[in-house]
């Protein structure tokens, strides 16, 4: 698809879901990865016809494979494109938590691939329950990244993390990039968060720790 000829009004939206090992752990007695997939289908039907929404995914692919591809197992999986629910619902049944944390290499990858050629307003939400874990920095890469682009904006919701080192890199990513921050430890904090993140909802209900 060619983005370039695209009303430069028009809004592009990248989720970024995080599909690492530790998303298969329990909350509440509900795998934390089944908590996201089951709020994002209540979410996904009432997303606005208007917007071309697609989804990226990264440690979904884990076992033996070596580091360096651990920390490149980033993939797009519904490229964004208007009506595209029926698609990313569909993508979230079929992947499995496994592998690591390749947050930074997720966002080169978005910005770099799946951004390319857009003119429109550009925004990632980020969902994670952890830190990165491949020895890069997400905070450092959009500090470096703001220095030439002003047109990304990165929500970030933090899902039942509690590492100090953690939250602050994230709440920095999404700082730096005008972007809002959350913290979600429920199922509902997590629906707030992701439809405020998305302008599902005027209402301000989620855990809003920055603007």
């Amino acid at each position: 698809m060619d983005f370039t000829q695209n009303d430069s009004a028009e809004e592009f939206v990248l989720f970024i879901v995080d599909f690492s090992n530790s998303m298969s752990e329990k909350l509440n007695g509900t795998s934390k990865i089944n908590m996201v997939i089951d709020t994002m289908q209540e979410l996904i039907p009432n997303l606005p016809a208007d917007k071309r929404v697609g989804l990226r995914v990264y440690g979904h692919k884990g076992g033996f494979i070596l580091p360096d591809a651990a920390c490149k197992a980033s993939s797009l999986i519904v490229p964004m494109a208007k009506n595209s629910g029926a698609a990313i619902q569909s993508a979230l049944f079929n992947l499995k938590p496994t592998g690591w944390t390749p947050i930074t290499y997720s966002l080169k990858q978005a910005i770099n691939s799946d951004f390319a050629g857009v003119t429109g307003k550009k925004r990632i939400i980020l969902l994670s329950d952890g830190g990165e874990n491949c020895d890069e920095s997400p905070c450092d890469y959009v500090m470096e990244l703001t220095k030439t682009r002003q047109d990304i904006f990165i929500d970030v919701i933090a899902f039942n993390i509690y590492d100090t080192e953690a939250n602050n890199q994230l709440k920095c990513t999404a700082l730096v990039t005008s972007g809002k921050f959350y913290s979600a430890n429920t199922a509902a904090e997590l629906l707030n968060s992701l439809q405020n993140s998305f302008g599902a909802k005027k209402e301000v209900q989620g855990k809003v720790l920055l603007h």
